[in-house]
């Protein structure tokens, strides 16, 4: 007998859904209330807020709240109406992909509406079934997604590991001997949870033995590392080797969308191909707009990105100087590795929000290995020096009382309701 398509979803909520009835609306789904800055309300309470990707500061700042309202004003939240090939093409779209194709040296830029949607159509559009992705296999949900539509092989490497990527470009280079096809690297210009940057550098030297493109997912490089915010590529000297360049507005832009970049031809061909932008309205005008200011800040005002790497360099400098495990980060991203359960870790968050006023992102299995707790901090321009230290005050107390078996004790009752 065929079986109810819904009797798995009614048996098993999966590693994260089991814990909803405890988690959502304060581990998970939280609601955040005020102005997006480095202090705003949680359930009543003013906390510092670590949790949001808003680099730069600027998605407050007055002067890209102006442009954002006036641009509201004259074109609304529809305009243009329909696809990009239909209907939806114009002349400020086609500035900001000219824009910033010139800020990260490409020929070409293609806006996308959404980084992840952008990111799995960009995969599907450059390889056919005859062709290898290689990829990192710490790489980014969208990334993975993307790779699950790819009818030909697929390798993953060993995180950052240049011997397992040479091994796997290897494997990949035999197939493609067999069936004609080629190879498609992909990897992270910063990994999001760990903070580390990918070894471009190095993997850009193994085009002297291997035949392949690269795809850099530089999310959270953008805007963040380089001499003028242009990414990973340029802090490492490689932007001119990076194939494929992709980044997105919801991290150091503050806004909504993405592009990639690469040289003319590859995006002639990708803007007639990507099936996420052919068949899906087009990038709304107020957002268009509001990003060219945004571009234009960060192109002309550099203090922001220094204010941003004080506050960086404070954080992180602070946690280790209290012999804090903060990994081997080489970007913004700050994450703080700690030994408990899922239930202690519930334990830990409440206490940093409800008694130290600390609000920052958990991470627990399966995104993590079980037994550890990985606390993700992401610093802005919006942060001050007070906030940094009242944090590091907070985060010595509650490695303590983790040490101390005290969440352990107030955890005993969830993890047993949940067979932890």
């Amino acid at each position: 007998m065929t079986k109810d398509l819904f009797e798995k979803i009614y048996k098993n909520k999966g590693p994260l859904g089991k814990w909803a009835e405890v988690a959502e609306g304060y581990f998970v789904f939280p609601k955040l209330e005020g102005p997006i800055s480095n202090r705003m309300k949680f359930q009543g309470k003013e906390v510092i807020i670590w949790s949001i990707n808003d680099y730069l500061g600027l998605a407050n700042h007055p002067e890209v709240r102006k442009v954002d309202a006036e641009a509201g004003i004259k074109y609304g939240s529809a305009y243009p109406m329909g696809a990009r090939m239909m209907s939806g093409h114009t002349d400020l779209h086609e500035q900001l992909q000219n824009e910033l194709a010139d800020f990260v040296n490409k020929e070409a830029s293609y806006l996308l509406n959404f980084g992840y949607q952008g990111m799995v159509s960009t995969i599907d559009a450059l390889v056919s079934k005859e062709d290898v992705i290689v990829y990192d296999v710490d790489a980014h949900a969208c990334i993975i997604d993307g790779v699950r539509l790819h009818l030909g092989k697929r390798f993953t490497y060993r995180h950052n590991d240049l011997e397992s990527l040479e091994k796997n470009l290897q494997r990949a280079t035999k197939v493609t001997k067999i069936n004609g096809g080629g190879i498609l690297i992909i990897t992270e210009g910063v990994f999001g949870m760990r903070g580390e940057q990918g070894k471009l550098k190095e993997i850009v030297a193994l085009k002297k033995k291997y035949n392949f493109r690269l795809f850099v997912d530089d999310a959270h490089g953008f805007g963040t590392l380089g001499k003028t915010g242009a990414g990973v590529g340029e802090e490492q000297g490689v932007q001119d080797e990076i194939d494929v360049y992709f980044a997105t507005f919801a991290k150091a832009m503050a806004s909504t969308g993405a592009f990639i970049a690469a040289e003319e031809e590859i995006i002639n061909y990708l803007k007639y191909n990507l099936r996420s932008q052919m068949f899906a309205k087009s990038l709304q005008m107020q957002l268009v707009v509001g990003v060219l200011k945004r571009l234009d800040m960060l192109r002309t005002l550099p203090e922001l990105k220094d204010k941003l790497w004080v506050i960086v360099n404070a954080l992180q400098y602070g946690l280790r100087k209290r012999g804090f495990d903060i990994g081997t980060t080489q970007s913004c991203v700050t994450p703080v590795y700690l030994k408990g359960s899922v239930p202690e870790a519930m334990a830990l968050v409440k206490d940093l929000r409800e008694n130290h006023g600390i609000f920052c992102s958990i991470v627990v299995y399966p995104v993590i290995p079980k037994g550890l707790i990985l606390l993700r901090m992401i610093p802005t321009a919006s942060h001050t020096l007070k906030d940094v230290e009242e944090t590091l005050v907070a985060f010595t107390a509650i490695r303590e009382r983790l040490e101390n078996g005290t969440y352990k004790r107030l955890s005993t009752a969830v993890a047993a309701a949940f067979g932890e």
